[in-house]
């Protein structure tokens, strides 16, 4: 048995072209990421909420990006781009937000996700 998808059905994957698009793109008002209402695909809702809280611990502990990178060990421009909502955050960069401040970002998490491991 074949399985074939069209054009549009290989642009909506998540995955290879899928993440061509940001996912501040798929908000109805990107300019107004992370605050923007996202009708569209619930990988970017989920993407935007790890930026919201993100942004809401930075605030709350007073860090900029060089002190989120040097606690995490992510890559500075990487936390740029997630909080921007110009990237798709992979399972490593999450895991070593979550480790290096010490809280959960995903969506439902109650703390780090390696705390759950």
């Amino acid at each position: 048995m074949s399985v074939h998808f069209d054009r549009q059905e290989r642009i909506r994957m998540t995955g290879g072209r899928g993440r061509s698009v940001p996912p501040r793109e798929l908000a109805k008002d990107p300019e107004n990421w992370p605050e923007a209402s996202i009708d569209g695909p619930t990988e970017a809702r989920v993407v935007q909420a790890i930026a919201h809280a993100l942004t809401r611990q930075m605030a709350r502990h007073g860090l900029g990006l060089r002190r989120v990178a040097a606690l995490s060990g992510v890559n500075r421009q990487a936390v740029a781009n997630l909080l921007a909502g110009g990237s798709w955050p992979d399972v490593a960069t999450l895991s070593r937000l979550e480790d290096g401040l010490g809280i959960g970002l995903y969506p439902g998490g109650n703390g780090p996700g390696s705390g759950h491991c």
